[in-house]
């Protein structure tokens, strides 16, 4: 990349391993193994979904979903708000969304307790109130660009943006435990660790994440993934992964999961997307986790540029433009308080 700096090239590397994750796992998301075997065989690149998938209809091959997408609007509302969430604009950037989903005949829709919450957000209900049952993924799903904005240098302060950028959906402990992780590593990959020197920080965030919003859903998410970790380390196979983890919409399983997928796969971006396509049910958002969490540690040019070339060409994605956007605000930080050096 012309003029590009190493935080640069991970953040492009996060971004981009992130929809290829969200891509590949598009036609397979929320089938069993079996199911995803016999409609695709094993997924060894990007393919449309099969005709009538519940979920899938109507994207072609290549494609993201609503992992990807909105991920990049939280990283718009970072951006245009010099690093702050406005929730209320949040929830209607969240809602107008969804109508676009609609007006283009799609089916990956809000969840029922996202919208929910949002609705009453917009009705009036405090976003510290609207989001107290929400334990899915969907903070998990879209906080890289919270990493990517965000040094953990001051954990505290770290936290405080992951779980504002969670509590309208997801303000419960496990989910802003899950998103904290997620983001941790990210933010040490942008900083210039690789995944293993990434995993204490992410330890540490989840299990003080794990303390922010309603005490609702599991509190060992630290636990899940390091068990998942250590799956990963002795090297069973992916089935045996996705069995014990477990890979369904809840936190506490896909997060974990998307951990040990990035350990099975030594930390290479495409192969990690591969195995979570494959690895049956929430199979677009582990493998967008775990493109993210890859991709950050490793940088774009660790990325096949011939995957990189088929999801743009399928998908609007300005990367290098978000990038530098996200990466502006993390500068601003580290001017503000040059105690921080803004490695990690």
């Amino acid at each position: 990349m012309v003029n590009s700096t190493p935080q640069f090239e991970r953040a492009c590397g996060a971004l981009a391993g992130m929809a290829i994750g969200d891509a590949l796992g598009m036609p397979s998301q929320t089938l069993t193994r079996e199911d995803i075997a016999r409609h695709y065989g094993t997924i060894t690149t990007f393919v449309p979904p099969y005709a009538g998938h519940p979920v899938s209809h109507g994207l072609q091959a290549g494609q993201v979903t609503d992992d990807t997408e909105q991920a990049l609007l939280l990283a718009a509302r970072l951006i245009d708000g010099s690093g702050q969430i406005d929730e209320t604009l949040w929830a209607k950037d969240l809602l107008a969304w969804e109508a676009n989903v609609r007006r283009r005949g799609l089916r990956d829709l809000l969840g029922p307790s996202s919208k929910a919450a949002l609705d009453a957000m917009l009705s009036g209900v405090p976003a510290s109130e609207t989001g107290r049952n929400g334990t899915t993924n969907g903070a998990a799903m879209r906080i890289t660009p919270v990493g990517i904005a965000t040094s953990v240098d001051d954990l505290s302060t770290f936290l405080d943006r992951v779980e504002l950028a969670s509590r309208m959906t997801h303000n419960t402990g496990e989910a802003i435990a899950a998103a904290a992780a997620v983001a941790a590593v990210i933010s040490c990959g942008i900083g210039g660790y690789g995944f293993d020197a990434a995993i204490e920080t992410a330890l540490k965030a989840a299990d003080q994440g794990q303390n922010r919003g309603y005490d609702v859903g599991v509190n060992d998410m630290s636990q899940r993934i390091l068990a998942a970790l250590a799956l990963a380390a002795d090297g069973v196979s992916e089935q045996e992964l996705a069995d014990q983890s477990g890979t369904s919409v809840a936190s506490h399983e896909s997060v974990p999961a998307a951990f040990g997928v990035v350990r099975l796969a030594g930390g290479d971006p495409w192969k990690a997307a591969l195995i979570a396509a494959n690895i049956g049910d929430d199979t677009d958002t582990i493998g967008a986790i775990a493109g993210a969490m890859s991709g950050a540690c490793s940088g774009i040019d660790a990325i096949r540029p011939d995957a990189l070339a088929t999801v743009r060409a399928a998908n609007e994605l300005p990367i290098e433009t978000i990038a530098a956007g996200l990466l502006k605000q993390r500068a601003a930080v580290a001017r503000a308080h040059p105690d921080l050096d803004g490695v990690a």
